[in-house]
């Protein structure tokens, strides 16, 4: 080999350097560390910097993942904030570019013209800010984990304490007397179940019976049983639906437990006037029919008792007489 190649080939070989494998870096998938620190680059020497392309050539990054590699060569390093972090250099994370319809349509499942979004009313699109409220920091393996992918909102105490649910992240937030700072849900009644719901959590969604009160309707869509509570996301769309009070409105987009075949075929979900019979029929279904058991729902599915009228005088959150919604 010519001399002459000699310093092009310790350059190629120094930027293949910088692109270090999974499972040898601090930053891995692994590890869930993925937000860019002081110690970025050699003890530092990298963090601050801006230029992602002086030690990451687009052609090496990523070679360890292959469902991102594409994409992030496609977007380019405008891609590197949104899971990287700015990298001490205050550049602002990018999460839409690459988190949108066109790109990652189901990633999240998010249209419809409501959304639990935090922007004002009128749906302006969403913004890279609006993400980063709940995920400031995802490890992007693609499995959810309620404790690596949510941010760590305080509890009560004011303590970061590890979520023991999912619904409890949401009742960080959703609470009369230790909602987040610049999040304040205002303008609500005592009783609504926006502020609520944590008074109410040990009655809320607890199908059966509930300290002896109730009625039960034989007959759930397997895994669900009575006497358990069911996650607010199981009913609620975080991302977008077409219904009203962010309930879901196809089956994939909630309704958790559900066999993966069964959830996935997307029955369609409509609610009006407080008719909820679209969003209960996809979990219950009646063992042995009673009043409209047998009729179709409108979506294709049976089940319920009644359809076609208000189903919160019965059913609300936090009733201890009934099951909620």
């Amino acid at each position: 080999m010519s001399r002459a190649w000699l310093p092009l080939l310790l350059t190629v070989l120094l930027l293949s350097g910088c692109d270090i494998d999974a499972d040898q870096s601090s930053l891995s998938l692994a590890s869930g560390h993925l937000i860019l620190g002081s110690g970025h680059g050699d003890d530092g020497s990298a963090w601050g910097l801006t230029d992602c392309a002086a030690c990451h050539p687009l052609t090496l990054i990523h070679r360890q993942a292959p469902r991102i590699r594409d994409l992030v060569r496609d977007k380019g390093f405008d891609s590197c904030t949104g899971c990287h972090g700015g990298n001490g250099a205050r550049q602002p994370r990018r999460c839409v570019l690459c988190h949108n319809p066109g790109d990652l349509p189901t990633h999240p499942l998010g249209d419809g013209v409501n959304g639990h979004d935090f922007v004002k009313p009128g749906r302006d699109p969403l913004a890279d800010e609006q993400c980063l409220v709940c995920h400031v920091a995802s490890d992007m393996n693609g499995r959810f984990d309620i404790n690596r992918d949510l941010t760590r909102l305080a509890d009560v105490s004011g303590s970061a304490v590890p979520y023991a649910s999912l619904s409890d992240f949401c009742l960080r937030c959703h609470n009369r007397d230790h909602q987040q700072i610049g999040f304040e849900i205002t303008g609500t009644t005592s009783d609504d179940p926006l502020v609520a719901i944590e008074d109410a959590w040990r009655y809320s969604d607890k199908h059966g019976w509930i300290d002896g009160g109730g009625r039960t309707y034989a007959g759930l869509r397997d895994p669900y049983v009575y006497g358990s509570r069911v996650a607010c996301t199981d009913c609620h769309a975080m991302h977008g639906t077409q219904n009203a009070g962010l309930i879901i409105d196809r089956s994939d987009k909630g309704a958790s437990r559900l066999p993966a075949v069964f959830r996935q075929q997307a029955w369609p979900v409509v609610t009006r006037n407080g008719d909820f019979s679209q969003l209960c029929v996809l979990c219950h279904a009646m063992e042995t029919p009673l009043e409209q058991g047998d009729v179709d729902a409108g979506n294709g599915l049976r089940g319920v008792h009644r359809m076609g009228e208000d189903c919160r005088p019965c059913h609300r959150h936090g009733e201890a007489a009934q099951a909620g919604m």
